[in-house]
């Protein structure tokens, strides 16, 4: 059985490595001793994980592992593994698994009694939920949304009364298509929120009703440049924004005043939405 670089790490043992999803000093001092120190890393991409390891002058060796080849190479990287041999798995960005590939080599891994270490660090989703003020207490992470616009909308339907924060990863090229979606679904006054470039120099959270977002990203096209959190208010969440007190002020102010007028009066005494205000006053007070 061959023996790992160095104390730091243990032999026969796959790590989950996190790596940063933008800026580089978020990469944490254990990940950094166990790249050093295993036989073997299996990146995602050798060319882009070379550029991570060069800038923390790191050499130890790499292995491709992606979508494509992950299902052949696992039996090898096992037989490696229980050879004795000391392997890191990350990905391009972020935590490896986590809509990026790795999950057939650890289910196998814990299929055939090899050690699995994971390591905490990166991850979008977690990065964007923290910051979204949105529920945080239950939410639940759809990963990347379907390619075609009937495989988003079928998606967004059979999401549309779950009562969780919902989160989705989107690129560029298909934001506002995916938006779109969403608005026909979901309508325009769901609470979203946009998180992009997170950690790197031109990071934005943005949040706003559905309708609104859609504009406000209209108004410049850098804010639909970089990769791309979505984060969805859940459907109890909208509810809620209606509380007592606040229809309460605007069933009073409609006695005396147009429902559009009490609404936008009600929205800006307590914080609310005045479409939600109108929409319920539509269907309640009139």
């Amino acid at each position: 059985m061959s023996e790992s670089n160095s104390g730091m790490v243990d032999v026969a043992t796959l790590y989950i490595v996190p790596t940063p999803i933008g800026n580089l000093a978020d990469i944490t001092q254990r990940a950094l001793d166990v790249l050093a120190n295993v036989d073997l890393i299996a990146a995602e991409d050798t060319r882009h994980t070379s550029r991570l390891l060069s800038h923390f002058s790191i050499s130890t060796r790499t292995f491709a592992l992606h979508d494509h080849n992950e299902q052949q190479k696992a039996d090898f990287l096992i037989e490696k593994l229980q050879a004795g041999t000391s392997i890191a798995l990350v990905s391009d960005a972020g935590t490896p698994l986590i809509s990026d590939p790795g999950y057939h080599l650890v289910n196998r891994c814990r299929h055939a009694g090899v050690k699995v270490v994971p390591l905490p660090g990166p991850c979008a989703v977690i990065t964007a939920l923290s910051g979204s003020g949105l529920p945080s207490d239950r939410f639940s992470f759809e990963g990347f949304l379907p390619p075609k616009s009937k495989g988003r909308r079928d998606c967004f339907q059979a999401l549309a009364d779950d009562a969780r924060t919902l989160i989705f990863y989107e690129s560029p090229h298909r934001i506002n298509d995916s938006l779109s979606d969403m608005l026909a679904v979901l309508g325009p006054e769901r609470q979203v929120v946009l998180a992009r470039e997170l950690t790197k120099t031109y990071e934005t959270i943005h949040g706003a009703p559905l309708g609104e977002l859609i504009d406000w990203l209209a108004e410049d096209s850098n804010r639909v440049r970089g990769e791309m959190v979505i984060l969805v208010a859940g459907h109890r969440a909208l509810k809620d924004e209606l509380s007592v007190e606040i229809l309460r002020t605007l069933t009073l102010l409609a006695k005396e005043l147009p429902l559009k007028k009490a609404a936008a009066l009600t929205a800006e005494i307590h914080g609310g939405k005045k479409n939600a205000l109108y929409k319920w006053g539509l269907e309640n007070l009139e």
